[in-house]
């Protein structure tokens, strides 16, 4: 047991719950219950802001063992409202880790649960769909904790892209520590010979709660990027003379974001124009198309999709609980671009007159592949396009 004063349990809305052992901080916490495939990156998931309202169960089996560092979050803290393993390691061993797995959410006051059977958990989610949780660290009854977890509002409707959206304008800076690359000896030359000559051009990145990989992506393939919060007015946007405009990831449903949906829609006509999964779902909407649930959401590095002009298969990372309704586009100028081949989910759109993309997963990976890095040489393309046509 990692600390012998925490207990452990994890309950849901419909009655069932497993006892375990608690790690991390001492608490209660109720939010939507999903599951993530990644063999690897819990770190990058942990922190992730599109996980914000959600209890993360990692189908993998042991969780912990390289520790946590400084240097690979994808936010400030983690995102997650708890997180529940099979067995939580008791030995961080990584030259890079700071902290070990439980002394970093006990920092970030999230609750952990370890010594559940997480096979069930995930059988019972794909089975039933994503459910209302309470995990409970702190020693409350099974009973209390379902009724917690019953009462919880759910995030269907609910606005979460405010809650973890930046509050103010910045600008990413592209010669950070934060920005700087790590990789296997011999990768670690090819930004910089990317970047020679190249002309950097300026997007808006409209952040409804962006990972930090994505901007270091963006900055390296020739970008300096103004962050504005996922509230910012067209004509503010406008005001800050963009080449393109960026959409980031995000929690939750996209539907409830009208302010974001109409900015977007105005945008479209203007300006090249990439969406990344919550920011895509934005596109659709902006596009007038709709998006629904989910039964229990694609959460994982491990996803196929098929790009269905090229036919080019790409193993993908992602994590969204929400998707475009593929019917709705058959009217619009808008094209599906891929499909999800686990489902056939939409997976990616463009716009048919205007330079405007949109995939539902993540390029950027942290954690996951790297089949889709070309996605943010398409966007520069688009913009170095977009500007010699307007010169």
């Amino acid at each position: 047991m990692q600390n012998d004063t925490l207990p452990g349990l994890i309950a849901f809305e419909d009655g069932t719950y497993f006892i375990g052992e608690g790690f991390g901080a001492e608490g209660t916490t109720v939010g939507e219950a999903v599951f993530n495939t990644s063999m690897t990156g819990y770190q990058e998931i942990l922190t992730d802001p599109s996980y914000f309202g959600q209890i993360v169960t990692m189908t993998t089996s042991h969780v912990g063992n390289y520790g946590v560092n400084e240097r690979d979050v994808e936010s400030a803290k983690p995102m997650v409202n708890a997180f529940v393993v099979r067995e939580v390691s008791p030995v961080s061993s990584n030259w890079r880790s700071t902290h070990s797995l439980s002394e970093y959410l006990k920092q970030h006051n999230i609750p952990g649960i370890s010594d559940v059977d997480t096979r069930t958990i995930t059988m019972k989610l794909r089975q039933a769909g994503v459910m209302k949780a309470c995990v409970s660290t702190e020693g409350i009854s099974p009973e209390a904790a379902i009724e917690k977890a019953r009462s919880w509002e759910g995030l269907v409707g609910v606005d979460y892209a405010k809650e973890v959206s930046s509050k103010d304008i910045y600008e990413w800076d592209n010669t950070s520590d934060e920005n700087e690359l790590f990789t296997v000896t011999g990768m670690d030359d090819f930004y910089p010979k990317l970047l020679e000559g190249r002309t950097i051009y300026h997007i808006v990145a409209i952040d409804f709660g962006a990972k930090r990989s994505i901007f270091r992506n963006l900055s390296r393939h020739g970008f300096r990027i103004t962050v504005v919060p996922a509230d910012t007015s067209v004509d503010k946007i406008e005001s800050l003379n963009p080449d393109g405009i960026f959409l980031s990831n995000g929690p939750g449903d996209p539907e409830p974001v009208k302010y974001a949906q109409e900015t977007v829609r105005q945008l479209i006509p203007k300006y090249p124009m990439f969406g990344i999964c919550f920011g895509h779902q934005i596109i659709t909407h902006a596009l007038g198309a709709s998006t629904y649930k989910l039964k229990f959401g694609h959460r994982g590095g491990n996803q196929p999709v098929k790009n269905m002009e090229s036919g080019v298969v790409m193993i993908t990372a992602q994590n969204h609980g929400f998707a475009s309704k593929a019917e709705d586009f058959e009217s619009l100028d808008a094209v599906i671009t891929e499909l999800n081949l686990n489902d056939n989910t939409v997976a990616g759109l463009r716009h048919k007159e205007y330079p405007v993309f949109s995939v539902q997963y993540h390029p950027e990976a942290g954690p996951g592949p790297n089949d889709a890095f070309p996605h943010f040489e398409t966007f520069y393309q688009m913009v170095a396009e977009s500007k010699k046509v307007s010169a």
